[in-house]
């Protein structure tokens, strides 16, 4: 099979590693990628926001599957595009990337489905802003009604922070503040069957001890030894095939990756949110579990034959990743600086730990690889357990050098104890 990724972070690096060692993969290309892609894929330049033109090149390479990961180019219709060529694409379509493209949109979907979530209020005024600020009171979740790159959220004591993030965004939505551990469960689904991933748990504030501003996330861990056995079924029950089902219902079918961001609160399960795409930084430590090969699930859901695939088979070994993030992240970060010791995780921890390329590119001049983005490496390692996977992740992390950069240290502490 010849695969096509769309996409150039993190998570498309972690997607390409485990479709590079799928030996029904016969070729991998991606687009655009970055300089650690680079080393399991071939590379294209491409507008991945441009649908006719990532079309255009799967059709030229003779791409049999194309796995688009980002949020921005489902919300665009580029998987839309693709299929409209005869091509399978993994990843819902335009319509039903709505789920993560508009939090109102996802709300709607949630209260017909019967799915649990908060309580919410979508406003567009001042005065709405306002009143639902007060009908909830602190801690206020304020919530950018469209994408943010992760960023769209702000979870604040402040009055006066939550009302500047709401004024500043077209649309709001404004919730109840959920308690609770949060959890991140994938589930791939062909619009009909619903095949659950391993949960896991990510890291989105900054720094240390949860400080700091939001960023796209900060590191992950998988398993989760303090969940309930049954949460996954759980959740699939209550979360993932209601929605699945009820988009179904409405037309516009959803297939490709459901993403429900939950948190585990005293009065049960409820949604966050839900993207429509893999996760980042969950991925890489999911997708570290997974002993089945990934082309063959992927196509299967790209082509609606997922309920024919045997179940999913998953290692023991435990996964942690840590992000190493460039200076001023998540402000405006500093782009252009050298990255060293990406060799010496290679000869000296793997295959036990390896780094997965975010924000890179290898500099046209000095041929060195610089950091080019926010989240610049997201370094993975598996281990029996938690403890373990954390030492060998952390010890990988100590090799690299990146001027000014920052990671936090409590990556999977609490859960490793």
């Amino acid at each position: 099979m010849k695969v096509l990724v769309i996409g150039s972070g993190a998570r498309e690096h972690a997607l390409c590693r485990a479709l590079s060692l799928d030996p029904d993969v016969t070729a991998l290309h991606c687009a655009p990628g970055n300089a650690g892609i680079a080393e399991v894929a071939e590379l294209h330049a491409v507008d991945a926001l441009d649908g006719a033109a990532v079309a255009d090149l799967a059709a030229s390479l003779g791409a049999e599957l194309v796995v688009v990961g980002p949020e921005a180019p489902l919300v665009a219709g580029v998987a839309d595009a693709v299929r409209e060529r005869g091509i399978p694409a993994f990843g819902p379509s335009a319509e039903a990337a709505r789920l993560e493209g508009s939090k109102a949109f996802a709300k709607d979907v949630m209260a017909a489905a019967g799915v649990p979530t908060a309580r919410s209020y979508v406003c567009t005024t001042a005065d709405e802003i306002d009143a639902a600020l007060d009908a909830f009171g602190a801690p206020y979740v304020v919530k950018d009604d469209g994408l943010a790159a992760g960023k769209g959220v702000v979870v604040t004591d402040d009055v006066e922070a939550a009302r500047e993030h709401a004024l500043a965004c077209d649309r709001v939505v404004i919730e109840e503040f959920l308690d609770g551990p949060e959890v991140s469960l994938f589930a791939i689904t062909d619009g009909e069957t619903v095949v659950p991933l391993q949960p896991a748990q990510d890291f989105k504030r900054a720094y240390d001890g949860d400080e700091g501003p939001n960023t796209g996330g900060m590191g992950a861990y998988s398993p989760l030894p303090w969940a309930d056995p049954k949460l996954v079924d759980e959740v699939v029950a209550t979360v993932c095939r209601p929605t699945v089902d009820e988009l179904r219902r409405r037309g516009t079918p959803f297939s490709g990756l459901l993403y429900a961001g939950l948190a585990i609160t005293s009065r049960g399960v409820r949604v966050i949110e839900f993207n429509a795409r893999f996760g980042d930084p969950e991925t890489q430590v999911v997708l570290a579990r997974l002993k089945t090969p990934l082309a063959g699930v992927l196509l299967a859901a790209a082509t609606g034959r997922l309920g024919a695939e045997p179940p999913l088979r998953w290692s023991d070994d435990a996964a942690v990743t840590v992000v190493v993030a460039s200076h001023n992240y998540p402000g405006t970060p500093r782009t252009g600086d050298p990255i060293t010791g990406l060799a010496e995780v290679a000869e000296q921890d793997g295959p036990h730990a390896y780094v997965l390329h975010a924000g890179t590119k290898r500099d046209g001049d000095s041929g060195e690889v610089v950091s080019a983005g926010g989240r610049v490496l997201s370094v993975t390692a598996a281990g029996s357990d938690l403890g373990k996977a954390r030492d060998r992740a952390y010890r990988a992390v100590a090799r690299i050098g990146l001027e000014g950069s920052h990671h936090r240290s409590d990556i999977a502490a609490k859960a490793a104890e």
